[in-house]
Formats: C-alpha cells, sequence, structure tokens
C-alpha cells in the first residue's frame, strides 16, 4: 500500500473521533486498578477491539451513508472517502467487514476469559456498529443515534472494561459510564448540528431534524452538565479521594466549547469544534482515570 492510499484509509478511519473508543477502556480500567483488580492483558485487547470496532463502525457510516444518499456535494463535513469516489463502494464495504472481522477474532480472547456475557457485549457491540447506519431501519436515520452511543460507548464499553478485567460487575462502573457515553453524544451532537440541512434533504432524522438546532444546543450542555455531576455523586457516594475531581481541570474548555457551540453562525466551521470536541472527551477521560488511580493510593 503506498503513501497516498495509507492516508486515504487512514482519514476514512476518522481518527479524531477515536477517542470514543480510548476512553471508556481508560476509564473501566481505571477503575479495575482502584479495586485493585486490573490486567494489562485483557485491557490491551479491549483496547484493541475497541479501535477496531470503532473503525469499522466508521468504515460502514461511509458506504451506508453513501448508499442511502446523505452524503452529497453539498456535504460540510469531513471529506467521505466512498462519496468522493476515493475509494469504491465494494471495497469500502469489504473493509468494514474485514475490520469487523478482525474485532471478532481479537476479541474471542476476552471470552475465553469472561464466557458468554462477553460474547453478548461484543456481538452486540459489532451488531450496533452496522446497523447505527445500515439495514432496514438504521437508528442514526431514525432519532435513536444519541440514546444508543450513550449506551454503548457508556455503560456497555466502561462496564465491560471492567468486566474483562475483574470477571464482576460495580456499581461504581455504572456511574464512571455516564460522563463518558455524555461526552461521546457531544461528538455525535456537533457532527448533527453541523450536517442538519444535509441530514434534512436525505431524510435522515436526527434530533436536530426532528426537534431543531436549539435542542443540539440544550443537549450539548446537558451532557457537560451531567459528566460534572457525576463526579460529586461519585465523590459522595464512593470510598474515592477528591482526586476525582481532577477532570475540573477541563472546564474551561468545556465553557469554552459551548459558547462555540452556542453563538455559532457558520456551519463550516463545526468540523473544527468536533475535534476539539473530541480531544476535550480524552482530556476529561484522561483527568478521570487518573483520578481513580491515584485515589487507589490516597
Amino acid at each position: 500500500m503506498n503513501t497516498l492510499k495509507l492516508k486515504l484509509w487512514l482519514s476514512a478511519a476518522r481518527p479524531k473521533t477515536l477517542a470514543a473508543a480510548v476512553v471508556p477502556v481508560l476509564v473501566g480500567s481505571s477503575i479495575a486498578w482502584y479495586h485493585q483488580l486490573f490486567r494489562l492483558d485483557t485491557t490491551a485487547v479491549a483496547l484493541f477491539c475497541a479501535f477496531a470496532i470503532q473503525i469499522g463502525t466508521n468504515f460502514a457510516n461511509d458506504y451506508f451513508d453513501f448508499i442511502k444518499g446523505a452524503d452529497t456535494d453539498e456535504r460540510l463535513g469531513f471529506e467521505r472517502a466512498t462519496a468522493a469516489g476515493l475509494i469504491k463502494p465494494e471495497t469500502m464495504k469489504l473493509a468494514t467487514i474485514l475490520t469487523m472481522l478482525i474485532a471478532f477474532i481479537a476479541g474471542l480472547y476476552l471470552v475465553w476469559i469472561g464466557g458468554w456475557i462477553v460474547l453478548a457485549i461484543g456481538l452486540s457491540s459489532l451488531l450496533f456498529g452496522v446497523l447505527y447506519t445500515g439495514g432496514p431501519y438504521p437508528l442514526g436515520y431514525n432519532g435513536l443515534g444519541d440514546i444508543f452511543v450513550f449506551i454503548f460507548f457508556g455503560f456497555v464499553a466502561v462496564m465491560g472494561t471492567y468486566y474483562v478485567n475483574t470477571l464482576g460487575w460495580s456499581t461504581l462502573s455504572v456511574w464512571a459510564s455516564i460522563p463518558v457515553g455524555a461526552l461521546c453524544v457531544n461528538i455525535l451532537v456537533v457532527n448533527n448540528l453541523r450536517d442538519i440541512d444535509q441530514d434534512r434533504i436525505a431524510n435522515k432524522r436526527t434530533l436536530g431534524v426532528l426537534f431543531g438546532e436549539e435542542a443540539l444546543r440544550i443537549e450539548y450542555i446537558s451532557m457537560l452538565i451531567i459528566s460534572y455531576l457525576s463526579l460529586v455523586i461519585i465523590y459522595f457516594f464512593y470510598p474515592v479521594s477528591y482526586w476525582i475531581f481532577l477532570p475540573l481541570l477541563s472546564l474551561p474548555e468545556a465553557v469554552r466549547l459551548n459558547s462555540l457551540i452556542r453563538n455559532n453562525k457558520d456551519k463550516r466551521t463545526l468540523n473544527k469544534t468536533l475535534g476539539h470536541t473530541a480531544r476535550y472527551m480524552f482530556i476529561f477521560g484522561i483527568l478521570f482515570s487518573a483520578g481513580f488511580i491515584i485515589s487507589a493510593y490516597a
């Protein structure tokens, strides 16, 4: 594969969205560390699978959005390889299948460790990745994308990572899933705000198309508020130290991003805001995970 093709596939993988794959694994494994049950092998495999599923989902979105006519010349978002004619639809479909297959094969190690529960988590995650934009009732086209992102990138990913480390469940991982899922949703919110006009034409019924731009702006700040409130609940109901409030260091960036969303006049600038939202999520996730790890020794 030459350098040009490699760059093309790296772009199709949408690296700016990969924080959504990394952060849930970081948080889930950091809680396992806090409980002195961390396993490097299962965490590493879980991270690899998360990357593969996220990339496979991005490939699937590229393919299905082109097939359904959602990606047009009027699109304001990042260039889509299939719609731009840079990658043939059949090739993108094959890449989706191969990437998901790689995730499944790697995940068999986690199934061997954790049993049928892990198999169910893995298969449902793979299925969600395809059904988000594919199938007879694509979730992202029918106003269900946000709730499923919250569930799978929050509860499923964080609690699943914790489980493959500990072979058990913890209510602490449930509460820690909430800010992770919420901040993942905000990446989608920016995407939907940017594409609202094109989605309406393509009959892609996102929450923005159904309820308007103001609903998306309210959703964005609501997810930010929920994320920080979760820290308070965790601190007062679990024996963690005050280090759990480390994510408060990211608050100025949260305020800045919310201002950009609230006052946006040119949707083309939201491409940069989307990247910054993903970066903010990664910073929050690092600080959140560090809070749990430090609490193990505080």
